[in-house]
């Protein structure tokens, strides 16, 4: 198995016996359960359908409670699929666990970063600013951003503008694995990861 899905839990440090003290973020992975088969003949690729965090079937729909009552495996809020090389090496209903990874090896964390609302320029994009003092009136504003009586005329897409900033998906690849607990499915990783406490991330081996 290539990845698991799992939550943010928090972050915290660990010491080395040489001393080092790294700083990793602890992250519940798992367990998963195998909720669906994807083949070369039904669906063009080969990939495993993982489902995570149990729930109340008041909080999901008719067609995910039908979706895991035919897999036989209890209501799951989460599901996410993994593509795989050896599709007979899973069975519908197989439980993952934290230690498909192991100590040292690298992986790749996707999650949701923390929603910021709207942003001016120098928060957004790190702008400079103008002057503060001395009657200045240019602080915090974008300044010119393009030329209305000759060309273009218009705003060039992609210009960085005031807006909406966070709460997009964004994957933080090369995370070394710290250390693995099997009996509380944590995993702890050195650096950060994106998204809030609790939040919702997709582990997958480099």
């Amino acid at each position: 198995m290539v990845g698991l899905l799992g939550r943010k839990i928090s972050m915290t440090q660990v010491y080395k016996e040489q001393g080092e003290v790294i700083p990793v973020t602890v992250i519940e992975a798992g367990p998963c359960f195998v909720t669906q088969k994807k083949t070369k003949d039904s669906d063009g690729y080969e990939a495993v359908q993982l489902g995570y965090k149990e729930t109340k079937e008041k909080l999901l729909n008719k067609a995910k409670i039908g979706h895991l009552k035919k897999a036989k495996v209890n209501l799951l809020k989460y599901l996410s699929e993994f593509k795989v090389s050896k599709i007979d090496e899973y069975e519908i209903g197989q439980e993952i666990k934290v230690n498909i990874f192991k100590e040292g090896e690298l992986v790749k964390i996707t999650g949701t970063t923390k929603g910021k609302g709207f942003t001016g320029v120098i928060k957004r994009w790190g702008f400079k600013g103008g002057r503060g003092s001395h009657g200045s009136m240019f602080h915090r504003a974008p300044g010119s951003i393009g030329r209305g009586s000759s060309d273009p005329s218009r705003v060039y897409k992609g210009t960085k503008l005031p807006g909406r900033k966070g709460g997009q998906r964004f994957t933080v690849t090369k995370l070394r694995v710290v250390q693995i607990d099997i009996e509380r499915n944590l995993i702890l990783v050195k650096g950060s990861v994106p998204g809030n406490h609790d939040g919702l991330l997709r582990i997958k081996r480099m």
